[in-house]
């Protein structure tokens, strides 16, 4: 067994992270610092030179559904750059039947051959896959294609037969700690081969068509869009070709009638609307909040992690795990007030001002219910925040939304009825340059899709609190200075990427 484990740290060395939940999961593998546990790496300075930084990991905990420490393991080696399995994408996958019905479409003809076999004995059979590595010599193609498709290094895949013919029925990712130790030395084997392999991903479907639909809640109380900028957009669309078409949650089924997809309702992780931007580009739609996006932005523990990363300036700040023993003791050496806040709030909701070690541990407690890390960030009082959108990698607008009236935040919640502050919108070439230079790079480590960057300017310090995957974008708000020109260049974005993609 040693052999394997000594060819796949001397490939690596220092390159390779193996994530486990505790290290005695490892039993008697071969020893190496390549391995480390969650609470280890979740506590990680990200600030080593780069010739020692890990790029790849490979996450072998448990609680790796949302929200838990294994989860958080793969959120943050992607905020960290690093190139993980599972990704946040395939854990998400894997967690919704819809989902994995799109992803695992075309492999019905690689179930065939354990109809085509007919030795199997039951209506069941259940497989383990180690980096796609099946124990059943038949089904080593099937294997594979579903590692393809989920790169996830531990699978429990069950297959059930229906009336004659074999369907995939079930499909989970499995910690390291529930390997039993007989099949220690085939993990070895898959280990090693896959640590040789590069890592792909597959490439997506595509279909053209030049209609775009923009997914809306009729119902929501704070929509992205109000209805004067949705009649803007659809304006603008069909003068240049496009015709745009407004759809909601129940129109998923549509989807692949269209070329484009632009969401205009807020966005969430376990929510249609990042179920439907995955299905949208799986279809081959050009989508604007793209799903990588939308995960990037949802979580605040992933912005925190990747702006530190990237060296974009931001509040000081602490990444709190329900795990650590040494809260009470930080708690106490830091200054008050701080801002506590759940990874993916919105609209000033989940986040608090905390202003004692008493009420700091007291609010942490609670909110570690649902969350295994919590970020809190220096509180910085300001009249204003920023507000840059981007698209495309260049300024769309930029604006300056001011605290509520006696309140802390834009948007006050307290007393049942939201408000907010006032606002006002400046041409790009107003505003100070430093913000749009900090803005623009923040935006970059998203993407090039539609992101609205907030900062806080105090005195020469510029720094960035949030990038948004769907900023509002009003009418008589965000349009006060350039007007229909903004649907225009956001349509004429929707237009060069479906012809680019036509060609």
């Amino acid at each position: 067994m040693l052999r394997f484990f000594i060819a796949v740290f001397e490939v690596f060395m220092s390159r390779l992270r193996i994530v486990v939940d505790q290290l005695s999961d490892w039993r008697s593998f071969y020893p190496s610092d390549d391995v480390i546990t969650a609470e280890e790496y979740l506590a990680q300075d990200t600030d080593i030179p780069a010739p020692m930084k890990a790029t790849h990991v490979i996450n072998l905990c448990s609680e790796l559904d949302y929200l838990g420490t294994g989860y958080y393991v793969s959120l943050l080696a992607q905020a960290r750059g690093q190139r993980v399995q599972p990704s946040v994408e395939t854990l998400s996958q894997m967690s919704r039947h819809d989902l994995l019905a799109l992803e695992l479409d075309g492999l019905q003809r690689w179930m065939a051959v354990l109809e085509r076999q007919g030795s199997v004995p039951g209506d069941e059979l259940v497989l383990r896959l180690f980096f796609g590595h099946s124990d059943v010599p038949s089904l080593a193609i099937l294997g594979r294609r579903l590692f393809e498709h989920l790169p996830c290094p531990l699978m429990e895949v069950t297959l059930s037969r229906h009336n004659g013919r074999w369907q995939l029925t079930g499909l989970q990712p499995l910690p390291f700690s529930a390997l039993p130790q007989a099949e220690e030395e085939r993990f070895a084997s898959a280990l090693n081969n896959h640590s040789r392999q590069i890592w792909r991903t597959p490439a997506a479907r595509r279909r053209y068509r030049f209609d775009l639909a923009i997914l809306i809640d009729p119902e929501e109380a704070m929509p992205p869009s109000n209805k004067g900028a949705l009649k803007a957009f659809i304006r603008a669309g069909r003068k240049i070709g496009i015709d745009v078409s407004l759809i909601t949650r129940h129109d998923e089924g549509r989807l692949a009638e269209f070329d484009g997809l632009f969401i205009r309702e807020t966005t969430r992780i376990d929510h249609h609307t990042y179920r439907m931007a995955r299905r949208a580009e799986h279809e081959g739609l050009v989508v604007i909040d793209d799903p990588t996006s939308i995960l990037r932005c949802t979580n605040k523990v992933y912005l925190h992690a990747m702006l530190r990363d990237r060296h974009v300036p931001a509040p000081g700040g602490h990444l709190l795990s329900r795990h650590d023993a040494g809260l009470a003791a930080l708690a106490e050496t830091l200054s008050y007030p701080q801002v506590l806040k759940i990874p993916d709030g919105a609209f000033s909701r989940g986040i608090s001002k905390v202003r004692s070690p008493a009420e700091l541990l007291e609010q942490a407690e609670g909110l570690f219910k649902d969350s295994a890390l919590l970020l809190l960030q220096e509180w910085m009082p300001t009249d204003y925040d920023w507000r840059v959108g981007i698209l495309d990698d260049k300024v769309l607008f930029v604006s300056r939304y001011y605290m509520a009236r006696g309140h802390w935040q834009i948007y006050d919640h307290s007393k049942g009825k939201t408000k907010s502050g006032g606002f006002d919108t400046l041409a790009p070439e107003d505003a100070p340059p430093q913000v749009l230079k900090v803005a623009l790079k923040a935006a970059r480590l998203i993407g090039r899709g539609l992101y609205g960057v907030d900062l806080k300017q105090s005195g020469e310090r510029v720094v960035v609190i949030e990038v948004n995957d769907n900023p509002n974008l009003d009418a008589g708000i965000e349009d006060v200075v350039a007007g229909k020109t903004l649907y225009d260049t956001v349509m004429q974005v929707f237009l060069a990427r479906m012809s680019a993609r036509r060609a």
